[in-house]
């Protein structure tokens, strides 16, 4: 498996040292797990999937029940594209907007720590968010994309390969949401307080 530590264009970053991602064998409760654990399967088709709409994936239930998501990122870590079969331009591979993690936390910070729905916070995302420059996650089985949890993506469509695309992203899970002060922040939070212009 080769592990691609990116984020998405915007220079490389790894979790390191001491690190608040739930990377180690202790178990992470219940009620904090909010990973993916499904395997989405995109046939070849011409047809509109009717799912491919711009978003950043959310990481909790939130007050009516839906997922939601906020500043701090509580519940995910990072952003994985598992490929679990070769994808080229041609299998319909995630499109992803380069930069665009910077414009959620200004988006996100007003909302506080009870955050807003991922349905909520589509319409909000600046209109600079979508003219951003896209690159694709394409690769071979077994490549995986680490991203940061806040970057904007979609499915693509139409599929016109001759097999099936198999991918999954499961959000790499979190002790603790993200300090949003204090010192030595871990790369993640870097960032994030980076586009708060903190």
């Amino acid at each position: 498996m080769r592990w691609s530590t990116t984020s998405c264009g915007t220079g490389s970053w790894c979790c390191g040292r001491r690190c608040r991602l739930n990377w180690s064998s202790a178990p992470v409760p219940r009620s904090r797990r909010r990973c993916s654990r499904s395997v989405a399967v995109r046939f070849p088709s011409e047809t509109d999937p009717g799912d491919a709409g711009w978003h950043a994936d959310s990481s909790y239930n939130g007050p009516d029940g839906g997922l939601w998501l906020n500043v701090a990122s509580n519940g995910r870590g990072l952003l994985c594209l598992f490929l679990f079969s070769d994808v080229t331009a041609d299998d319909a591979p995630t499109e992803i907007k380069v930069g665009s993690h910077l414009d959620l936390p200004r988006v996100l910070e007003p909302a506080g720590a009870t955050g807003m729905s991922g349905f909520a916070l589509s319409p909000l995302l600046p209109k600079a968010t979508f003219e951003r420059r896209s690159v694709f996650a394409t690769g071979n089985a077994g490549d995986v994309f680490d991203c940061h949890p806040f970057l904007v993506h979609r499915a693509t469509w139409p599929h016109r390969g001759v097999a099936p695309r198999l991918l999954a992203q499961p959000g790499v899970g979190l002790h603790e949401p993200f300090r949003l002060t204090g010192t030595e922040p871990y790369p993640v939070e870097r960032v994030i307080r980076q586009a708060l212009g903190r």
